[in-house]
């Protein structure tokens, strides 16, 4: 099934590959791991003066390992909390300088958003990005153009627990993201609350014990997917 992005209206966007895997196989963009002895979980939106380091103990306490894909406007606003992601050795990608929906952005535009953001990036870790997801997960064409040019991976996700929604709760959220987690996925939650419902990110603490005790059962480790290969 190939579905026309472009045409799609804002509404029905959020978040329109992750339901379509079709639409990630047109498009070439992976959502799952290369390598079915892992999972990987990754965070959007951050950093986040609460959140982020909030996510950050709960990971060093399952001895687990993340992806987050940083806003380069926040990561402006709070280089010490990006660069303490990458201490903790996590891995870093790009969310965009700004997070909005690109499909009305021109080239140029959207060229000069993501270099800022992966200088910006690149500067507050000492690591340059490897991934790149767009904001609502939904990619332009000019935007995979953009990113392959620069040596990037777009990504997707197979799982999620639509952590941003103004009534999810923990058990809701764990539930969403792992009840049916198997090997090879890769799980979409949040760490900031910026661009969702006021203090979503405390339903993903929540849930985050639950969602990292999920691996254990399978077997398997939580991976950066720097180490996807």
């Amino acid at each position: 099934m190939r579905v026309t992005i472009a045409r799609m209206r804002p509404s029905v966007l959020l978040p329109l590959a992750a339901h379509v895997p079709g639409v990630a196989r047109a498009y070439g963009i992976p959502c799952r791991l290369p390598r079915e002895d892992a999972v990987a979980v990754t965070f959007d939106d951050g950093p986040h003066p609460e959140g982020t380091p909030a996510v950050l103990d709960a990971l060093d306490a399952a001895g687990a390992k993340a992806t987050f894909f940083l806003v380069g406007e926040q990561v402006e606003r709070r280089p010490e909390l990006a660069r303490e992601i990458a201490a903790r050795g996590h891995a870093v990608g790009v969310h965009g300088y700004r997070h909005r929906l690109l499909l009305r952005r021109t080239r140029r535009g959207l060229a000069d958003d993501l270099d800022r953001a992966a200088e910006l990036i690149a500067e507050a870790t000492g690591a340059a990005p490897l991934y790149y997801r767009a904001p609502y997960g939904v990619f332009s064409n000019a935007s995979l153009a953009l990113a392959r040019q620069r040596g990037w991976i777009p990504f997707l996700w197979s799982r999620w627990g639509r952590d941003w929604e103004r009534r999810a709760t923990g058990e809701a959220i764990a539930r969403r993201a792992a009840g049916r987690l198997v090997a090879g996925d890769v799980v979409l939650l949040h760490d900031a609350d910026y661009y969702s419902s006021a203090g979503s990110w405390r339903g993903t603490l929540e849930a985050l014990p639950a969602i990292l005790e999920a691996a254990a059962s399978l077997g398997v480790s939580w991976i950066p997917l720097t180490h996807a290969t």
